[in-house]
């Protein structure tokens, strides 16, 4: 059997383990707002200031009790999935990759021992809801906006102010990929090229050269990615390539080619 990847990125396993012909799907990225950061860390931060300083402003904005406490309660939730929960499970997904390869590429001396996954504690006072927070953080803060006395400053303070971003041309965008062999994977870097808050995800593809062309790899809503394929028997090239996406539709250029060997 022909096992394309096998890797932990963000919240799912890559689907191609479960049917190779099935490119793996990944969660779109929300659009984001002009206030809200791009980086995980500074969302934290963002959001642990956001709900720290929104009571003082309950009766200038008319925000009635539930408002309040269901926007407190999504902040801090989030804060706690950023920041705590999943540079856990990053940490935690070498472990994945390395059971993987074990059970299916192992010397068959020893059974398949599976890694398991311990969430680390939720803090006191926080706790899990519904689906959707971000999109209901962002609403609140329209409902915030429209207030008759929201003003300015308390924008800034709440951080709901953000930098204006002039749209890039989509059609001409084009994502600039790495390739470099890390022990038995190949490290995938590519960014942004600083027009996240107008594309969705990343198409990777890679050509093995086994005849069959460039062939989905991942849909990759987060950068950089790690190609975890085991290695061929013999030197090869393999070569890889990317394109944005909005809205589940190619919007920008092919990048250009970048090729690792590996095997042997």
């Amino acid at each position: 059997m022909n096992w394309d990847q096998f890797t932990w990125d963000l919240f799912q396993w890559d689907s191609a383990t479960l049917n190779p012909n099935q490119p793996p799907q990944k969660i779109p990225r929300m659009k984001r707002q002009a206030y809200y950061p791009s980086r995980a860390a500074d969302q934290v931060l963002w959001l642990e200031n956001f709900r720290n300083k929104l009571t003082p402003y309950q009766a200038a904005l008319a925000l009635t009790a539930a408002q309040l406490a269901a926007g407190i309660a999504d902040a801090r939730w989030l804060s706690y999935i950023l920041g705590t929960w999943l540079p856990a499970v990053r940490a935690f997904a070498p472990a994945c990759t390395d059971a993987t390869n074990l059970a299916m590429t192992g010397n068959g001396a020893a059974l398949t021992a599976l890694p398991v996954f311990t969430a680390p504690a939720l803090p006191a006072g926080v706790t899990a809801t519904f689906t959707g927070a971000l999109n209901r953080l962002f609403a609140l803060i329209q409902t915030i906006k429209d207030a008759a006395g929201y003003t300015e400053a308390i924008g800034t303070d709440l951080g709901l102010v953000g930098s204006q971003q002039t749209a890039p041309d989509l059609t001409t965008v084009q994502p600039v990929l790495t390739a470099t062999v890390n022990g038995s994977k190949v490290d995938l870097g590519w960014g942004w090229e600083r027009n996240s808050t107008f594309l969705d995800m990343c198409e990777l593809q890679v050509d093995r050269a086994d005849g069959k062309g460039f062939v989905p790899l991942a849909f990759d809503t987060t950068p950089n990615y790690t190609d975890s394929a085991p290695f061929p028997a013999a030197l090869t090239k393999w070569t890889y390539r990317g394109i944005y996406h909005v809205n589940d539709q190619r919007v920008s250029l092919w990048s250009a080619d970048v090729s690792a060997i590996e095997g042997g």
